[in-house]
């Protein structure tokens, strides 16, 4: 395995590969039982308190969303020896599970992110893996992509950790050949499938990464909590989510939205956790209007409070960098570097950098 520094992406990994050191992508369609329905209360099937979910839960009708799935070149589900670890990347606001992809833009032909893990791959920078490209609205109306406080669709997006706990990521690692089954619920096995998952997300994506995973808040329209938002966006916090450091060691923040939980959320939710996080990675550009402040409160204080419960941490700031797939495309290069690695492996606990 090369080095690991953190640096600008090469330019020739945006272009393609050879064409049988390509991957490739497949649409995938699955069923969800973990959900927000029209009626702003959350559906699921599974034993979930009112306190923890913040709303009333009810028994529903399970709906069927889709997703992206990226398989390194030379997968083959019949080799039954070969394994691979999970990065699941999450996009943003107005975004689907295309995002990474199409709004990426291609070169040669391809999208510019299969290019880079082509690269990755093919240099042996990284081990071959699979990547999930989810929707993150769990919600009835998870393909309306519009931005209104009040939709069921934004709600969704603060209620995506239940539905891949319990939907995702078992139909993952029943479909595919990963290292991880969450079938294994033993302590043993929670050790060993949380170390072969890492997430990841862009700006929406980069709050769930950080508020779902790590524990921060859930948000709704003010309209429903009766409270002001303090984002003046229309959304305020609701309850703590209870995290899924279970599931993930590693977690990756490429611009993190603005309602990302401060760092002293997060550092104490991480402290609170039987778990410590092997890795935490957050990027932002140093330019960008929508995500910088949001970045700085969520890295202020986070790892005073997570003491030893945070193992290795990046806070890498991009110079003249804005709310783009340049920064998003240098957190996903970077970010993939570190992941799934032994932790004697690593140069430094804390890394501050900025990139130009």
């Amino acid at each position: 395995m090369k080095n690991r520094n953190v640096t600008a992406v090469p330019a020739e990994y945006l272009r393609s590969v050879n064409e049988e050191l390509q991957g490739t992508i497949q649409e995938v369609s699955y069923e969800v039982s973990n959900y927000i329905h029209l009626s702003r209360q959350l559906v699921t099937d599974r034993n979930i308190a009112i306190s923890e979910a913040g709303r009333e839960t009810v028994k529903g009708d399970s709906i069927w969303k889709k997703c992206n799935v990226y398989l390194p070149a030379g997968y083959d589900p019949n080799d039954t020896a070969v394994r691979y670890n999970v990065l699941y990347l999450l996009h943003g606001v107005g975004g689907d599970h295309y995002e990474w992809l199409s709004s990426n833009g291609k070169v040669d032909g391809r999208f510019i992110i299969c290019n880079l893990f082509d690269n990755l791959i093919a240099n042996g920078d990284i081990d071959p893996l699979i990547i999930v490209f989810p929707n993150g609205r769990s919600a009835h109306d998870w393909m309306d992509t519009s931005f209104t406080s009040e939709g069921t669709n934004m709600l969704g997006f603060y209620y995506f950790d239940y539905e891949l706990r319990y939907d995702l990521i078992p139909l993952i690692e029943s479909k595919y050949k990963t290292y991880a089954k969450i079938t294994d619920t033993s302590p043993e096995g929670i050790v060993y499938n949380r170390s072969h998952r890492a997430i990841a997300g862009l700006s929406m994506g980069g709050m769930q990464a950080l508020n779902l995973t790590l524990g921060g808040y859930r948000y709704d329209s003010t309209r429903f909590t009766g409270t002001k938002s303090i984002w003046d966006n229309g959304l305020d916090n609701t309850v703590l989510a209870s995290g899924m450091l279970d599931l993930f060691a590693y977690v990756g923040a490429f611009s993190n939205a603005p309602t990302s939980s401060d760092g002293n959320v997060l550092g104490a939710s991480l402290a609170s956790c039987d778990h410590k996080l092997h890795l935490l990675y957050m990027t932002c550009g140093d330019a960008d209007g929508v995500a910088i402040g949001s970045y700085a409160k969520s890295i202020e204080g986070l790892l005073e409070q997570a003491r030893n419960h945070l193992g290795h941490y990046y806070q890498i700031l991009i110079k003249d960098g804005f709310h783009d797939f340049n920064v998003w495309n240098n957190g996903a290069y970077n970010y993939s570097r570190l992941i799934f690695r032994n932790s004697d492996e690593y140069m430094s606990d804390i890394v501050q950098k900025t990139l130009t």
